[in-house]
């Protein structure tokens, strides 16, 4: 049986680079296995780590709404949101707050969207935006409260900057508030990108991820019990990502974990213990100069992710084997040379793949993806940005 990468090769031997590809089969094979690492516990799609909705579709269905372990989407953008409500979703949940203005007082206008979407907010300073948006002293929004999920450990602080929010009275108290200006408080969301993001590179690493795993059970529990004590029963406990999937699941509370970039699979993802991975997305570079006799210079290529700058953001040339980035010069806007033994042999023409390091950001890239099924057949498929949409 051909490989992931022979199939692409072969697929798309007559389209010219650069391109993007998708491997449906592997592609597949990633969704089944995000929902068997929940271990039951429902999978909400992050719609960033995609950014095209016939991906979205494999894991959801043509409707958006799934029931094969997955549930939903949480979005990036409420312009996204909106976009693909009208498209059909039925349940998007907001991973970010907005500060939207035109965007909220549309939503603000109609029912239908105001009961598809869940905004997040980790602030009064949210709630009076979205009002002061709306031109009214009371929306009628679904509310999903942030709330900080990283490790501290006395000065040290270990995952992302996200919420203020950090105490159950804190959130239960911004609960009550949005409750008694007329929002519907219907989750609580908890981002541990300390476990979820970070690969298990170290023996100190993996013992920073178990202890935040343990802080974060007791103190999730204790928000629950709160906001539910303050405003009800909620349908939402939002938790994880794709490397952290058997750990929020594992907790009781939590009533769906996130996860996208386990549908692609790109490099950041090649160090975790708790998977195998399995690369679904690859792009290619067409090589158009031979400056030197032991390097070939690609057209294109400067796809590099956000985070922290360094090697792990850069993508990673695996076919022919053996090439390498110049180090001066690594990925480049308009062209990336590369180097080793198998560059003497590329020829202007030939070209060169790539797995890229941050899932959905090299969709903004490319207007479409070529999906390749197991016999060899293709179909191309628009990105969002092939749709004309940019969301940030």
């Amino acid at each position: 049986m051909a490989s992931t990468l022979d199939r692409l090769i072969a697929s798309t031997a007559e389209v010219d680079p650069p391109l993007a590809a998708v491997d449906l089969p592997t592609l597949r094979a990633n969704a089944r296995d995000l929902v068997r690492r929940a271990g039951g516990t429902p999978v909400r799609v992050a719609s960033k780590s995609v950014r095209c909705r016939a991906v979205l579709e494999v894991a959801l269905g043509r409707s958006l709404t799934a029931d094969n372990g997955f549930r939903g989407i949480m979005t990036y953008s409420l312009r996204e949101a909106m976009w693909l409500a009208r498209s059909g979703a039925q349940d998007i949940l907001m991973g970010y707050p907005t500060a939207d203005r035109g965007v909220l007082a549309e939503l603000a206008s109609d029912p239908v969207l105001l009961d598809r979407i869940t905004l997040m907010v980790d602030s009064d300073e949210h709630l009076d935006v979205i009002t002061a948006a709306a031109g009214t002293e009371s929306v009628p929004a679904r509310l999903c409260i942030d709330v900080d999920a990283s490790l501290r450990l006395g000065p040290v602080h270990m995952g992302v900057r996200r919420s203020p929010l950090r105490l159950p009275s804190q959130v239960a108290d911004l609960a009550t508030r949005a409750d008694k200006r007329g929002f519907t408080v219907v989750g609580v969301m908890f981002y541990e990108a300390q476990i979820a993001g970070l690969p298990d590179s170290s023996l100190p690493v993996r013992w920073m991820k178990r202890a935040s795993a343990k802080e974060l059970a007791t103190r999730r529990s204790a928000v629950v019990d709160a906001v539910q004590t303050a405003v009800g029963t909620l349908s939402i406990v939002n938790s994880g990502g794709t490397g952290s999937l058997e750990v929020s699941s594992a907790d009781p509370v939590v009533t769906e974990v996130t996860a996208g970039s386990g549908l692609y699979v790109p490099t950041l993802f090649d160090r975790y213990r708790s998977f195998r991975p399995h690369p679904a997305l690859y792009f290619a570079l067409p090589a158009v100069r031979r400056p030197a006799p032991a390097i070939a210079t690609l057209l294109g290529g400067g796809y590099i992710a956000s985070g922290p700058a360094g090697s792990a953001r850069v993508p990673r040339p695996v076919w022919p084997s053996g090439l390498t980035l110049l180090r001066n010069e690594g990925a480049g806007e308009v062209q990336t040379p590369v180097t080793g033994r198998a560059a003497r042999s590329l020829a202007v023409g030939d070209r060169v793949w790539f797995r890229h390091a941050k899932a959905g950001e090299l969709c903004e890239r490319f207007t479409e993806l070529h999906l390749v099924e197991s016999d060899g057949s293709r179909t191309v498929v628009p990105t969002y940005r092939g749709e004309g949409q940019c969301f940030g």
